[in-house]
């Protein structure tokens, strides 16, 4: 496997481009991960990798929470 670090991503939003986001992680063959180190997860955190899901045409994300006592229970799964 191979990953990346800071992949520059454009959202489409109602025909509009907008630029300057870039992905936390991108592991080959297609995973997007987003890292958080929050109280917790919000719909707009879901929402943030849902929309890099939608733009870059890849359809599983982790959003990993590093703000928790066991890590596991600050994962969260997502598929487009």
């Amino acid at each position: 496997m191979s990953v990346q670090q800071q992949v520059p991503v454009s959202i489409i939003y109602k025909d509009l481009t907008i630029g300057g986001q870039r992905l936390d992680l991108l592991v080959d063959p297609g995973v997007i991960v987003e890292l958080k180190a929050v109280e917790t997860i919000r719909e707009i955190h879901s929402a943030q990798l849902m929309g890099y899901l939608k733009s870059t045409g890849h359809r599983l994300g982790l959003l990993i929470n590093f703000n928790r006592t066991v890590l596991r229970k600050g994962i969260k799964r997502i598929v487009c």
